[in-house]
C-alpha cells in the first residue's frame, strides 16, 4: 500500500512539474522566429526550366483564439530573397517576396508539455524587386502576385504557463506568371515548404 501511495505521489509531482500551455477562447499567441523557405523543383517554361533557391528570414505570427483550442493565425515575415535559376544558364535573376498567410488552426492540448497543432488557410505572395543577373543582366523580370492554399502543422513545447518553443512546417501553393523582357514565358510553380523555429508567448 505504501509503495502504491509513493508511486501515485511521484506521478502527481511529475505532472505538476510539466508547465501547462493550454489555449482558451480570447487568448493571443505571439511568435517570433526564423524561417527557411525551400521552393519546389521549379517549372518548365518557354525559356527553359525555372527554379528558385532557398532562403532564411525572420518570421512573426499572431494568433487569436476564437474558441478553446481553435485559433486564427496570421503569418508575416521580413522579405525572403531568392536567386532565380534557368536550366543550363545558372543564376539569371533575383527577387524578393512577402508571403502573408491566414490560417484556421486546431491545437491538440493534453497533459504533457507538447501541444501539437494543424491548420489550413490561404496565402498571398507579393513579389517585388525582380531584376535580371548574369546572362540576363539589365533585362526586366516580372513575377505576378499569387493566391494559394496553405497547410500548416507543428508543435509547441511549454517552458512556462505563458511561453513555449515551437517547431512547425508549412506547405504553400504558389504559382506565378513570369515575364522576361516583357515576354510571357509561362507559369512558374514555386510550391515551397517553410520550416520555422520560434519562441511563442501567450497573452
Amino acid at each position: 500500500m505504501k509503495h502504491i501511495t509513493a508511486l501515485t505521489l511521484s506521478a502527481l509531482l511529475a505532472s505538476a512539474a510539466v508547465p501547462a500551455f493550454a489555449q482558451e477562447k480570447g487568448d493571443f499567441l505571439l511568435g517570433l522566429g526564423l524561417g527557411w523557405i525551400e521552393p519546389g523543383d521549379g517549372s518548365n517554361t518557354a525559356a527553359g526550366k525555372v527554379s528558385a533557391d532557398g532562403a532564411f528570414s525572420p518570421t512573426i505570427t499572431v494568433e487569436y483564439f476564437v474558441a478553446d483550442k481553435i485559433g486564427i493565425e496570421l503569418l508575416a515575415s521580413w522579405p525572403f530573397e531568392h536567386d532565380i535559376n534557368l536550366g543550363g544558364a545558372g543564376t539569371v535573376g533575383e527577387t524578393k517576396h512577402l508571403p502573408p498567410t491566414l490560417s484556421l488552426q486546431y491545437h491538440f492540448t493534453n497533459s504533457s508539455a507538447f501541444t501539437p497543432f494543424v491548420g489550413v488557410g490561404i496565402n498571398y505572395t507579393y513579389f517585388f524587386d525582380e531584376k535580371g543577373k548574369g546572362p540576363l543582366n539589365g533585362v526586366s523580370i516580372d513575377l505576378d502576385d499569387s493566391w494559394g492554399l496553405a497547410l500548416h502543422a507543428g508543435a509547441d513545447y511549454a517552458i512556462s504557463e505563458k511561453s513555449a518553443l515551437r517547431l512547425d512546417v508549412r506547405y504553400i501553393d504558389i504559382e506565378t506568371d513570369a515575364k522576361v523582357g516583357g515576354v510571357n514565358i509561362g507559369k512558374v510553380k514555386i510550391d515551397p515548404w517553410i520550416f520555422n523555429a520560434a519562441y511563442v508567448m501567450k497573452f
